[in-house]
């Protein structure tokens, strides 16, 4: 039986029905204790053998039958959870009622019962403040988010803002951004934007890398600029022979005016994106990787001994959109949702026009393309709120493995490494697909 409540305790909100989650020593008077169980093999944790013990609890045994309701949940066994945390509620200590309310409304939103689930969170809310009121705000905005009540959802993370550790701050100020601007109101998801990037540099990061660009393009225009071409552009024929930097600055170079104008207004569509969903780190990662990735693939597949151009790795931020578009569902507002259900379409049109435009260096497309496929398909954004992440709740979702986004990212520059050996040993073996000493302009329509 559960601790009796004291009269100045808050009502609890109802919960399913004893039949359904109470063990029966709590719902049959005089019924003998239910033993604990065991596990059996693969089946999920047993009940803790607390949970069977008559009247109140002493502080170990709630804290063990606290301890037991999360390995429950980790292993999925909701309902199971829910007893487990519904034996807590009532204890005398707030902070341990607060954390098995905070458990138990987790536990009833996974049984399909939301508006228990979000009952028994606001419940917190009349308890004295405790570490779960925040996480519990948490819970209650992302439910309302779940069920369309933006205005609901931004009045719930308002409330999480005031109590959140400063690490939090930044997302959920990121949160509130994407909300307001659902709800049309831009100048306070400007505001909020702006508080999520703080701690980030004082211009988005594709906006420098598009000023590097068109200084050193314009740069390599004039009279005396030559020598940039020879310094910077991808000649297959030098990074055979170790010259490795020019895998990345041949995105520094354009093959004319229009070839610039187009990738650089490319990259001033995708890359924000792309950074709002990664942040600047990854950001810059990612342009990397996917230059890199096209300009392997250009070295071992393309004809020509020259390239120049930005277009694989803009090729490879739009794969990264794709894929974490398809794979991860990021909440996107509605001009960015609309912008990304364009880029396959506009991908195969531009793939097609490189394929019939013999100057055009596909290879590097696709190979940039693939590597951000790949990068998007492996890492989850992290700056703005997922479907997933919705549904586990924010504050009280599982830490995400950093495993296999590290083993795949270095499975990929072990490919992009082993390209670099096939293709240096095709030139050096005479069997590339030939020379030319005409740089080969990158596609000129990409996105445009």
């Amino acid at each position: 039986m559960d601790h009796p409540r004291r009269p100045d305790e808050p009502e609890l909100p109802a919960v399913p029905s004893a039949d359904d989650l109470t063990p029966p020593s709590d719902s049959i008077a005089d019924a003998p204790p239910v033993p604990a169980r065991e596990s059996a093999p693969g089946q999920g944790p047993a009940a803790a053998p607390e949970l069977t013990i008559e009247g109140p609890l002493s502080r170990e045994a709630a804290t063990a039958v606290l301890d037991r309701a999360a390995e429950l949940m980790g292993s999925g066994d909701y309902r199971d959870a829910a007893i487990h945390y519904r034996r807590v509620v009532g204890y005398n200590d707030q902070a341990v009622t607060a954390a098995a309310l905070l458990g138990l409304g987790q536990a009833l939103y996974r049984l399909d019962q939301d508006e228990a689930a979000v009952a028994t969170w606001e419940s917190i809310f009349e308890l004295p403040e405790t570490p779960s009121t925040y996480r519990a705000w948490r819970e209650v905005a992302a439910a309302r988010v779940r069920s369309g009540d933006l205005n609901g959802a931004i009045e719930a993370y308002r409330q999480a803002d005031r109590r959140a550790p400063a690490p939090d701050k930044p997302e959920i100020a990121n949160r509130l951004g994407w909300l307001a601007k659902e709800t049309g109101n831009t100048g306070a998801s400007r505001r909020y934007f702006a508080r999520s990037r703080t701690s980030g540099p004082a211009f988005p990061l594709p906006w420098v890398i598009i000023g590097l660009t068109v200084v050193v393009s314009f740069m390599a225009f004039s009279a005396g600029g030559s020598f940039l071409f020879d310094l910077l552009a991808l000649d297959k024929t030098a990074v055979a022979d170790g010259e490795y930097w020019r895998l990345w600055t041949v995105t520094l170079l354009h093959g004319g005016l229009p070839h610039l104008l187009f990738n650089m207004y490319a990259l001033y569509l995708v890359g924000p994106i792309v950074e709002v969903m990664y942040g600047s780190r990854l950001f810059l990662l990612f342009y990397l990787v996917c230059a890199a990735g096209g300009s392997v693939a250009s070295f071992v597949f393309g004809a020509g001994n020259l390239a120049v151009g930005a277009s694989g790795a803009i090729f490879g931020l739009v794969g990264v959109l794709l894929a974490a578009f398809r794979a991860h569902h990021p909440v996107l507002d509605r001009q960015s949702r609309s912008f990304v259900g364009q880029l396959g379409t506009l991908i195969l049109i531009n793939l097609a026009f490189g394929f019939a435009v013999p100057q055009i260096d596909n290879a590097a497309h696709i190979g940039g393309l693939v590597a951000g496929l790949w990068l998007g398909l492996l890492i989850v954004p992290g700056r703005v709120p997922t479907l997933r992440s919705l549904w586990q709740g924010g504050a009280g979702a599982p830490a995400r493995s950093t495993v296999l986004p590290t083993v795949g990212v270095a499975a990929l520059i072990v490919v992009i490494a082993a390209g670099v050996v096939v293709g240096t040993e095709q030139r050096r073996a005479g069997t590339a697909s030939g020379t030319t000493d005409a740089i080969a302009a990158a596609d000129e329509e990409i996105l445009r």
